[in-house]
């Protein structure tokens, strides 16, 4: 077993979204370390914040299991031109769509992208997100709660909407929730609602697809190492940060990854409806 790095973290402000390839130590794609089996061969994946964090260890992952990655980000080209890479050297291709999905246009292009250059979607990851801490509920603008939404459960509900008609029976969707869905923090609040709406979300989405063959599971990581943190938390809460787990650290993006290649593969075909805590042994109701 690797042994992963621990707290206490160099504190290392970014601006939002923030930058992977500067971050101390580097997250843990998965980049050497993560083997494929074709559990993916012949499908093609939508990812969204698939340029670092968590969005970049399941491309790589999904890649060398076999896929073709359509990956959708915001404006972190350098983080996402790397990640294309790792997915090109795996034997797949990689399509970039850099944009802003809090906008309904963005949102229906990036599908509309993918299917003209793959023609089908089989999983669709929804992994986008945004965050803020706040200190009180007053302090919390107006707009920041609206970003907040529709960045993490307004663009999720338009992709998915935009995607269903270009998934065959089979197809699989995976959408980032969080620890946060039933333990909120409450510093995160705005985040933390939409990481509750995303699981419910999900669980009655998969309700309404099951006839179409279409599976649907949410993935609720705990603390994990990515640029979001070092972008939008406190010095004092990335220097502690996953302290507070049973592991006593953070988790990397890589172990997370074997998660959504079961949710995506057809080995869990009879899974659906589901939130999967990766959370370093922070259990979840």
């Amino acid at each position: 077993m690797k042994d992963y790095p621990r707290p206490p973290f160099k504190v290392q402000p970014q601006r939002t979204p923030g930058d992977q390839y500067k971050m101390d130590p580097v997250p843990d794609c998965g980049e050497e370390s993560y083997r494929g089996h074709g559990r993916l061969d012949g499908k093609v994946a939508l990812i969204t914040g698939a340029d670092s964090g968590i969005g970049r260890a399941v491309a790589i992952a999904f890649a060398r299991e076999g896929a073709d990655i359509a990956l959708a980000y915001l404006d972190e080209h350098e983080d996402a031109r790397d990640t294309a890479a790792w997915v090109e050297r795996a034997g797949r291709q990689c399509l970039l769509l850099p944009g802003d999905l809090q906008h309904l246009a963005q949102c229906q292009s990036t599908v509309e992208k993918t299917v003209e250059r793959f023609g089908r979607i089989d999983v669709l990851v929804n992994n986008a997100a945004f965050q803020m801490t706040h200190p009180t509920l007053e302090s919390i603008p107006d707009e920041e709660w609206t970003r907040t939404f529709d960045i993490n459960i307004t663009a999720m509900f338009r992709i998915c909407q935009a995607a269903v008609s270009h998934m065959p029976r089979g197809g699989s969707i995976i959408n980032t929730s969080s620890v946060n869905s039933d333990m909120p923090r409450p510093d995160l609040l705005p985040y933390a609602s939409t990481k509750g709406a995303i699981a419910n979300f999900s669980a009655g989405l998969a309700q309404l697809l099951g006839e179409r063959g279409i599976r649907v599971n949410s993935v609720a990581p705990g603390p994990i190492w990515t640029p979001l943190i070092i972008a939008t938390m406190t010095p004092e809460a990335v220097e502690s940060f996953g302290a507070e787990t049973p592991l006593g650290r953070p988790g990397q993006p890589v172990e997370l990854a074997p998660v959504y290649v079961l949710l995506a593969s057809d080995e869990g075909s009879y899974l659906s409806g589901e939130r999967f805590g990766v959370t370093g042994g922070r259990p979840i109701l």
